[in-house]
């Protein structure tokens, strides 16, 4: 099990900024690629951002790429979410999630690749 714990969540005006964070517990989180996930109100959960154990790759779904850098502190066991020019279609319940290799759920941009999810945190942002 890796316990995690989303924060940072919040209301922001569109053209603003918001940091997420996701920490875990235990000693294992250096072996976890994580991901962020977020879902909006009757829409399908959308893949964010990934990035690999050691932090140098990163991977980014269309609508979010050029303003959304995700990062990690394995020492801190915390991965970031660095979202900004926020828009209103933003706006969603974000998830961050673990991959644990050992298993395979799918592809990485899909949710069933993840093996454990913290409780999601809201952000909005106004129009």
């Amino acid at each position: 099990q890796v316990p995690l714990v989303e924060s940072g969540g919040g209301l922001v005006q569109a053209g603003g900024s918001l940091r997420l964070s996701c920490t875990a517990s235990g000693d294992t989180f250096s072996n976890y690629p994580m991901g962020w996930f977020r879902q909006a109100p009757g829409k399908e959960r959308e893949f964010v951002a990934r990035i690999a154990t050691n932090g140098l790759h990163t991977y980014y779904g269309d609508s979010v790429r050029g303003r959304f850098t995700i990062s990690r502190d394995n020492a801190k066991n915390a991965v970031y979410l660095q979202m900004n020019s926020l828009k209103p279609e933003d706006s969603a319940v974000y998830y961050c999630a673990a991959d644990d290799l050992r298993t395979y759920g799918g592809t990485w941009s899909l949710p069933t690749a993840y093996d454990y999810w913290g409780q999601g945190t809201q952000v909005t942002v106004s129009s």
